[in-house]
């Protein structure tokens, strides 16, 4: 059975919400077979990060060559990067294989508040990974960080997605979750501006949310769906997820990644 592949590039999660073990959940569930390469590992849960243990640039080498050398990703997703190095070392090996799909997630904060990137790793994304990208995933606070201006309207959004696409040649989905008004996300694209209109869904347990629509973007990405058919998938993704309401932790829970997950080995005892 031929199947489509994704790999994502980024930070393990040890309380599986975010980072790899959320992306390979969400991937999984997007009908790919996913792949990792881990950036770093993270101690961490839903109340915050307590260590961060990056991965040495060759062991970051040698993860992402023997994926491709063997089982070549139709899509690439892009996580948690802590350091400049880190990023080169993507960016090199992104390049060396003419990967396609790439969809970066420039995660700088986690949803607890932790740091989670240099400023050396910052500047390295945006002058080399970048431009490489096909899609960039910002928050609001990383597209004000981004672009340099401050968001607060729909207008400011607008103005700031074609900032960051104008300069780093790329897709911008600046995604509208931190604004108080709505959830509604904003597709800069080709000179084309597209808006998701979102619902706003009353659950405290947000963890991860960054990491599962990208991944979701780069799941629809590799079994051929355009651009904006992808991002429209991904928040329908996400969206149901959030609705389940699963209430993990103390402090912002995962959602439940596997909510459509029905098969005969999903069943609980009677």
């Amino acid at each position: 059975m031929k199947m489509k592949t994704a790999l994502t590039v980024a930070g393990s999660d040890c309380s599986g919400g975010a980072g790899i073990q959320a992306d390979i959940k969400t991937m999984t569930m997007n009908g790919v077979y996913a792949m990792s390469a881990i950036t770093a590992l993270t101690a961490q849960n839903t109340t915050g990060v307590r260590a961060i243990r990056e991965s040495t640039p060759d062991f970051l080498r040698q993860q992402i060559d023997a994926v491709f050398e063997d089982i070549r990703p139709d899509a690439v997703k892009i996580g948690m990067v802590a350091s400049g190095e880190l990023v080169r070392v993507i960016a090199d090996r992104l390049k060396y294989y003419g990967a396609k799909n790439i969809v970066v997630d420039p995660v700088m904060v986690a949803t607890s508040g932790s740091a989670l990137m240099k400023s050396d790793a910052l500047k390295t994304l945006v002058e080399e990974l970048l431009p490489a990208a096909t899609l960039v995933t910002p928050n609001i606070p990383e597209a004000q960080v981004l672009s340099g201006l401050t968001i607060q309207t729909k207008k400011d959004m607008a103005e700031a997605a074609k900032r960051i696409g104008d300069s780093c040649r790329c897709a911008v989905l600046l995604k509208g979750g931190h604004s108080i008004s709505d959830a509604n996300d904003l597709l800069y694209s080709n000179g084309e501006l597209i808006r998701f209109e979102g619902k706003r869904i009353a659950n405290p347990n947000t963890h991860g949310t960054g990491c599962t629509l990208s991944s979701a973007v780069a799941a629809n990405l590799a079994k051929g769906f355009t651009l904006r058919e992808s991002v429209h998938r991904a928040k329908n993704y996400i969206s149901d997820a959030l609705e389940w309401m699963l209430d993990l932790g103390k402090g912002s829970g995962p959602m439940n990644h596997a909510f459509d997950l029905q098969g005969e080995y999903a069943r609980e005892a009677e």
